[in-house]
């Protein structure tokens, strides 16, 4: 079925390596730096250009469209992301890439909630409430957990090589479109 849909928009299959491609942060800055980008402190977040050269770089360098960028920046990620034990300025977070492009983030949620707390009021947000009831559900007692969330219509979009999102959408959203 592929195959039909590759008739009519033209792409190469999708490349996999057996065993997960795994670039850290630091590793990811280092490349982005050696393809010409200024990184800065190397703590902010990235463009679609250069989300794009990464990719690059990976499918030339371990043959694969398909790579996960772990241990995002703390600063970039949500209150909630867990930080790495080992480096608080880093995060239990990570995306996975196809073709360059972002399908999926995802990351360990903080469940301790005297450290949620720390890091809200470290990054200036304002405990009103809501967060505070938000926080203190976790005081009954929860495990550790995580999530992720998967762009559907992006990796469809991605995995056929098509040139448009909305070609992978059956009732695609605009504004001009928001019925179907």
């Amino acid at each position: 079925e592929v195959e039909i849909v590759r008739e009519q928009y033209p792409s190469a299959a999708v490349t996999f390596t057996d065993e997960p491609c795994i670039i850290h942060w630091p590793q990811a800055m280092e490349i982005l730096k050696e393809e010409g980008f200024d990184m800065g402190n190397e703590m902010g977040d990235l463009t679609g250009a250069m989300e794009l050269a990464l990719g690059a770089v990976v499918k030339e360098k371990h043959g694969t469209d398909f790579f996960m960028l772990d241990k995002y920046p703390s600063d970039i990620r949500p209150f909630y992301t867990m930080p790495d034990p080992d480096d608080d300025k880093f995060s239990n977070s990570y995306d996975i890439f196809l073709r360059g492009q972002e399908i999926c983030s995802g990351a360990q949620r903080c469940h301790d909630p005297d450290l949620v707390m720390q890091i809200i009021e470290k990054k200036g947000m304002e405990a009103g409430d809501g967060l505070k009831t938000y926080v203190d559900s976790f005081r009954h007692g929860v495990s550790p957990h995580a999530g992720a969330g998967f762009g559907l219509e992006r990796v469809v979009f991605l995995y056929l090589g098509l040139d448009n999102v909305r070609k992978a959408s059956m009732f695609p959203r605009d504004p001009n479109r928001c019925t179907p």
